[in-house]
């Protein structure tokens, strides 16, 4: 039977729309624009919330064609979304490694993914009664003495991350959020509990957040939004997977675009991500 997100996007598929960016990106991108019921646009697959490169400033320190930028990745669970930014590296897309991956689960599938391949795994925060965990500070030095990580990635770390990083890594460590903020984040909306608030508030649309990360919960600045359909009779595991999949392919494009210093930000610090030329 035909399906659709509460009557607002009819006859759409499960397929994503990505959100554009105001202005002059939106101007651009309805040369590719459908019109659905009620009013409701769907822009083109692919776009990420992005502004044309001709309408950036020039990069301060692009990075070598050979370099490959030094990622530390975060995760408390199986690492899916770390996987996918490894895949791209090793395709090419991304130019950046995993040098080493952060933890507080020791024995989560994504540190036993690391350990096969060799990846240093680092245990934050330190545990009572526990050892090899680090301090705040010892993890800060790990990262930037032993490791060399130039970006850290949040990618399903569920844990609350030190001042004392955030301060070292100021517009250059990311999170991943499974809704789009600034609905559904803070304390408590995490996995499951997301997608099934996302149910329950019969929000036609969801999607993932990849945002900055500072010293408050959730409230980073927005770097990139993907957007997908929720239908009438999805539950919360349905949205959960479409939402995923689409996290897996924005990570690395977001990724991406921070090894090449494509990441530009407006006079009132909101960031955007400019087109790869």
């Amino acid at each position: 039977r035909a399906r659709r997100a509460f009557g607002a996007l009819e006859g759409m598929t499960t397929a994503s729309a990505h959100l554009v960016a105001p202005a002059r990106a939106r101007a651009s991108a309805r040369r590719g624009v459908r019109r659905a019921h009620g009013g409701a646009t769907e822009p083109p697959r692919g776009q990420l919330r992005a502004r044309n490169s001709a309408s950036a400033s020039a990069s301060s320190s692009a990075r070598d064609d050979d370099a490959r930028a030094n990622l530390a990745v975060f995760v408390s669970g199986g690492g899916s979304n770390m996987r996918a930014i490894h895949d791209a590296c090793e395709r090419g897309e991304v130019r950046g490694r995993v040098a080493c991956v952060v933890t507080n689960a020791a024995t989560c599938g994504g540190a036993e993914w690391a350990r096969e391949r060799g990846i240093p795994v680092l245990i934050y925060p330190a545990k009572k009664n526990e050892t090899g965990g680090l301090t705040a500070d010892a993890l800060v030095d790990a990262l930037t003495r032993e490791h060399g990580a130039e970006f850290v990635l949040l990618a399903g770390y569920l844990r609350l991350i030190p001042p004392e990083l955030c301060r070292a890594y100021e517009n250059r460590m990311v999170n991943i959020h499974p809704a789009l903020l600034p609905a559904f984040g803070g304390k408590g909306m995490h996995g499951e509990n997301v997608h099934k608030a996302v149910v329950a508030s019969g929000a036609r649309f969801t999607g993932p957040t990849i945002h900055f990360v500072n010293e408050a919960f959730d409230e980073g600045k927005i770097l990139a939004q993907t957007v997908v359909p929720v239908f009438d009779d999805d539950d919360a595991s349905a949205v959960a997977a479409r939402v995923l999949a689409q996290e897996h392919i924005l990570f690395p494009r977001v990724v991406a675009a921070m090894c090449e210093d494509r990441i530009r930000f407006r006079s009132d610090g909101v960031p955007f991500i400019v087109d790869a030329e």
